[in-house]
This record gives structure tokens, C-alpha cells and sequence, in this order.
């Protein structure tokens, strides 16, 4: 099942599940059913309540198509979102960087998130920001130091992920990693919640950075040297993870993107997730 939020004029930014006849607004499910369903995706996660949502979706009337709609990002305050870097042996030679033996993860801030079609602004303060195509993983259910084994069972599903990075202040010194990935509009994720009944092949998925409609870089998932669920569980047993909280795993190629661009993250099964670039003079 997939899930989304859909942005309209009058109720703002609403859950909605994916239907193969439509999308279909938590609110109009609440409406036709008289149920008392959370209409934010965050709090649906939070509470588990996906699977009965997506079952009322099925029989509610309304179905809207997906080209009339805006989507915006799937959440806009998560308790954690969790980069890692260089997960992909190639990546690391692009960067001329030492391959980490360990997962080499940062933090970035909520005030980072936009969504599908939103501007990425580039900051007055750098010259050279990259763009980076992902595939994100969120966390369906509270968890602390569990296996790798059992990690698939505490993730609520995947979604694409473009992640910028100011590189010219990192390259001054990798002590500035938090201020170049914290810029706002530096994440974008969307514009669905796929969950991991959709997915049954993780590691063979493809993730490609594209711009401009052109590929830029493209790697498979079990080419990363920490797989998703590897992931999951090295981070439960450094702090607990809730639901909501979001890593992003890792790009197979960084693009500069200037004044004009169009970033894209295509990963095959999942979908494609673009947003436009803007330099911002203040």
C-alpha cells in the first residue's frame, strides 16, 4: 500500500492513500464512513493505523486523480531524520574520501523538509550545493537494539529522497558537516510512504540522481556497503528510534545544481521525486 499528503486550497496539507482507481483523502474516508481517522500522515504512522485506513480507502467513493493534485512532503516534523554518507563504495572515490568502516551518519532539522515540486533554494553562503537522490526509510514502530534480522519489521516503508549539501563549506572542514546539510529546503522526500509488502526486492532497487532529465549517477541498494536494515539496526543501539523518524541512506552520486536545475531522484519500482532550483540573493 502507499501512502501521501495531498496539498489543497481550503484544508491545507491532508493524509491520503493511493488506490489503484485514485487518490483518496483521509478526510473523505472520515466523511463517507463517519470515522475519526488522523488526517496528518505523521500521526497515522505514530499510531499504526495504516492498514485500516488503507481498507476504508478501498471503499470510499471518492478517488482523485493524481495529476490534479499537489503533493506536498509526506511529514513536516519528524523526531529524527538521519544522513549517511559515502554508503556507496563509488561515492566515496568521487569525494577522493577515505571509505568509512562504519556507518558515517549526521542529523539534519525539520526546517530542512519540502516536498515534491517545491523550490531548493541555494544560500547567498555557497557557491557549489550538490543534490543526492535516496532511498529513505521510516520507522514504523519504537525500537532499541535490535537485530539486523528483525529491523524489516520496524520500518512503515520507504520513500525517494533528495538531500542537498552546501560542499564548498564542507570541503573547508568536515566540522561544518551540520551547518552545510541544515540550509531550509535542503530535504525533500515523497511523494510516497511505500510500504515493505511493496517492496519485496529492497536490495535490488535502483537509485539514480538525476537533472535536468538527464542521469547523472545510478547505483543498486545492495551495492551499499550498510544496507537499509543494517541501518536500522546500528542506530537502535546508539538512540531509540520512533515512528516517523527517517534515514536517509545514502547517494550513489552528488550533482551540482545551479540557478534553473531541475534535481530528480528516480528509484525503479518506487517513482520519481523532482524539485526545482532557485538561488536565493539574501
Amino acid at each position: 500500500m502507499r501512502l501521501c499528503t495531498i496539498r489543497t486550497e481550503h484544508a491545507g496539507e491532508q493524509a491520503a492513500v493511493v488506490t489503484s482507481q485514485g487518490i483518496v483523502p483521509v478526510t473523505a474516508i472520515n466523511g463517507h464512513l463517519g470515522r475519526a481517522w488522523p488526517t496528518d500522515l505523521y500521526s497515522i504512522i505514530v499510531q499504526g493505523l495504516s492498514t485500516e485506513i488503507v481498507s476504508d480507502a478501498e471503499v470510499t467513493p471518492v478517488k482523485l486523480g493524481a495529476d490534479t493534485l499537489r503533493f506536498g512532503p509526506l511529514y513536516r516534523h519528524p523526531r529524527k531524520i538521519l544522513g549517511i554518507g559515502l554508503n556507496y563504495r563509488d561515492h566515496a572515490a568521487d569525494l577522493d574520501a577515505p571509505y568509512p568502516t562504519e556507518p558515517a551518519s549526521f542529523m539534519k532539522c525539520d526546517n530542512t523538509i519540502i516536498g515534491p515540486g517545491d523550490v531548493i533554494e541555494l544560500p547567498p553562503q555557497s557557491q557549489r550545493v550538490t543534490a543526492e537522490a535516496e532511498i529513505g526509510v521510516i520507522i514504523g514502530k519504537t525500537c532499541r537494539r535490535i537485530s539486523e534480522d528483525e529491523a524489516q519489521a520496524y520500518i512503515a516503508g520507504y520513500c525517494l529522497i533528495i538531500d542537498m549539501t552546501a560542499e564548498d563549506i564542507l570541503q573547508k572542514n568536515p566540522r561544518f558537516l551540520t551547518r552545510s546539510k541544515n540550509f531550509d529546503t535542503f530535504f525533500s522526500f515523497g511523494p510516497e510512504l511505500i510500504t515493505t509488502d511493496e517492496v519485496p526486492d529492497l536490495l535490488g532497487l535502483k537509485v539514480g540522481t538525476w537533472k535536468n532529465n538527464t542521469l547523472h549517477r545510478e547505483n543498486v541498494v545492495s551495492n551499499m556497503a550498510f544496507p537499509p536494515f543494517y541501518l536500522v539496526a546500528f542506530h537502535s543501539h546508539v538512540a531509540t528510534l520512533f515512528p516517523g523518524d527517517i534515514i536517509s541512506t545514502g547517494t550513489p552520486g552528488a550533482v551540482v545544481i545551479e540557478d534553473g536545475d531541475v534535481a530528480q531522484c528516480r528509484i525503479s519500482g518506487l517513482g520519481d521525486l523532482w524539485n526545482p532550483v532557485r538561488r536565493r540573493d539574501e
